[in-house]
């Protein structure tokens, strides 16, 4: 893991390596009722991984779930990236769902950068 607790905004959690044991414990820390999501999603990649002789499921599957963690360990940030996916699904003009989707990839992009340092 990479980055300690801090203030009240801060993580609730460091960042946790990318590896299905770690992900898991983050998960199961932060989201609790994202663990049979997680195992579920898991199972698939194993499967597809041995069925398509490649490890890409298995680095999916990694990445979706560091993306989940990076947001989800900041509650500002999952409770903000929920208001924006809510607005977007909401949006009955153009410039309403264009702000939403943009500000919602501000905060996957941080994400994708948290889980790539």
């Amino acid at each position: 893991m990479t980055e300690q607790p801090s203030a009240p905004d801060g993580p609730l959690i460091p960042m946790p390596a990318l590896t299905p044991a770690a992900l898991r414990a983050a998960v199961a820390q932060i989201a609790p009722a994202q663990l049979p999501s997680f195992v579920e999603h898991l199972d698939r990649a194993v499967e597809q991984a041995a069925t398509q002789s490649t490890i890409a499921p298995l680095r999916t599957f990694l990445l979706w779930w560091g993306e989940f963690v990076a947001i989800e360990r900041y509650p500002a940030r999952a409770a903000r990236l929920r208001e924006l996916e809510a607005v977007a699904e909401e949006a009955t003009d153009r410039e309403a769902l264009r702000s939403a989707l943009a500000e919602m990839r501000q905060i996957t992009d941080l994400a994708q950068r948290e889980i790539s340092a």
